[in-house]
């Protein structure tokens, strides 16, 4: 087996607008998402995708599980007797959305009880987690997670973060962004969204986004933008900003950040070229906002423009 890719959070139960008026039923979630989506750009079996979280023992349980391994990702999944998945559903206006959660009573909120799956991972391997994944847990379960994330760093393995900052989730303001900073601060890549940056933390601009992450301990910030410039910056003072190609007409935007990760992630981890991982990312991200849902086809998607081949 060759490098691993591990993402850790919660695989809620989706329920999508359809272009009938309807509603499609599915699996997703943010770092569910960008695991889904770096399984299938992880040709052959050279990179392991896996998943750590908690499901419950009921039907909407199992068949979660079975999509993971349908899908071919890793499911490290601790069962919690009497829970369920959570449930989302997404709202769209002109492409934009919003969304209404039921997730109380998710089983992800104990995926931090047992944290063992982490302990064999090391050199040569990436963990991938967000905010959502943070404050979804109770307090003492932060602490454990970021305590599992730290040993593994000390063991090689490549940590990531995505503070995806969702206020809904916290109790406040300020616990949520004193834990995303913690987070951050076990991490050594962040790829945060600017405009959230900058509602949250009063940022003037990507550039301070950037810096505030590095000074915090980041190696390399990756700093999306929407439809503007991805700008990158490392820690040894290195960087530069990507464009990407405008979109003709916005679908819906779920998942543009959790596809972004996914292809920038596993570019990088294969051949670790920068600016092929954010071309990668973006041209990934534009073809999901074109769909409807999280999770959208990409099977031998040919991105010609953009010199990026998504494998089947």
């Amino acid at each position: 087996m060759g490098r691993r890719f591990l993402a850790i959070g919660e695989c809620m139960i989706e329920f999508a607008p359809a272009s009938d008026g309807t509603y499609a039923i599915g699996f997703a979630g943010d770092t569910f998402n960008t695991a889904w989506y770096a399984r299938r750009l992880a040709g052959g079996d050279h990179i392991e995708v896996a998943y750590l979280s908690a499901v419950g023992d009921d039907s909407l349980s199992h068949q979660l599980t079975g999509f993971m391994d349908e899908a071919g990702i890793a499911p490290c999944l601790a069962t919690v007797q009497g829970a369920s998945p959570g449930v989302y559903m997404i709202v769209l206006n002109e492409g934009e959305r919003s969304f209404q959660y039921w997730r109380s009573q998710s089983a992800a909120r104990h995926l931090a009880d047992d944290l063992s799956p982490l302990d064999g991972f090391g050199r040569g391997d990436m963990l991938y987690f967000s905010g959502i994944t943070v404050a979804i847990l109770p307090e003492n379960s932060r602490t454990r997670l970021l305590e599992a994330v730290d040993a593994a760093s000390a063991r090689g393995a490549a940590i990531v973060f995505d503070p995806n900052l969702r206020p809904r989730l916290w109790t406040d303001a300020e616990e949520m962004c004193r834990w995303t900073t913690r987070a951050a601060g076990a991490s050594d890549i962040v790829l945060p969204s600017f405009d959230d940056e900058a509602t949250h933390f009063g940022d003037d601009d990507p550039e301070t986004t950037a810096r505030r992450y590095l000074e915090n301990g980041a190696r390399l910030a990756v700093v999306k933008n929407g439809a503007g410039a991805v700008l990158v910056r490392a820690s040894d003072g290195d960087g530069f900003q990507y464009h990407p190609d405008p979109v003709a007409e916005i679908v819906d935007t779920t998942a543009a950040g959790d596809s972004f990760n996914a292809a920038f992630l596993i570019e990088y981890l294969e051949k670790s070229r920068l600016r092929e991982a954010v071309r990668a990312g973006c041209a990934l991200a534009r073809h999901v906002i074109c769909h409807r849902g999280a999770l959208v086809p990409v099977t031998r998607l040919d991105l010609n423009r953009h010199k990026v081949s998504l494998p089947a």
